[in-house]
């Protein structure tokens, strides 16, 4: 008998310490995850604050020494390079953060992983709006130039599309930041 109950309590004790095991297990495992999920959405924020820093300075209307220099098209009138040059200051711009936006978008396949192809919205949204300021600035370039400067526009709204560019950044940055608060709940 009493050997017996010796085998009860050692069956007893293995059968606890392979349920303790298995629940420290799934404890390490969904902390890990957890810990994964919080570094990815401190990356993701940390770069839409930064790419929210570099359109700022990228919209910027003040402009710097050597800012907006390309390479002149041939039989360009010296009238029109300076305003190409002023054109082309924002693709400029854009240039010097290229690798910063580069990581945003390469983040997003992360993200999508992670969180779901919804989640990605917000990185859809940042894509549109970088888009949108290259389309004004192509166009302000080819605005500019004397001949163009001479053609009236063509309606009110073509005219509106360069003193009230409408850019969606804030409802990027309130999605990304909604994105990231849901899925660390």
């Amino acid at each position: 008998m009493l050997k017996e109950s010796a085998d009860v309590a050692q069956s007893i004790s293995v059968i606890l310490t392979c349920a303790f095991a298995i629940y420290g297990i799934d404890s390490w495992r969904r902390e890990f995850v957890g810990k994964r999920r919080m570094e990815l959405a401190e990356e993701a924020l940390a770069l839409f604050y930064q790419a929210r820093d570099a359109i700022d300075a990228m919209r910027s209307p003040f402009g710097y020494a050597g800012e907006g220099t390309r390479k002149p098209s041939e039989g360009e009138d010296p009238e029109d390079k300076d305003a190409l040059d002023h054109a082309f200051t924002l693709v400029e711009r854009y240039q010097r953060h290229a690798e910063m936006f580069s990581r945003s978008f390469a983040l997003r396949y992360r993200f999508m992983a992670q969180l779901g192809v919804d989640a990605a919205e917000p990185f859809d949204g940042l894509g549109r709006v970088i888009n949108e300021l290259m389309l004004a600035s192509r166009r302000l370039s080819r605005r500019v130039t004397k001949r163009e400067r001479e053609r009236p526009y063509k309606d009110a709204s073509e005219a509106k599309q360069f003193s009230e560019r409408s850019l969606k950044l804030r409802p990027c940055f309130t999605a990304v930041q909604k994105t990231i608060r849901s899925s660390l709940e």
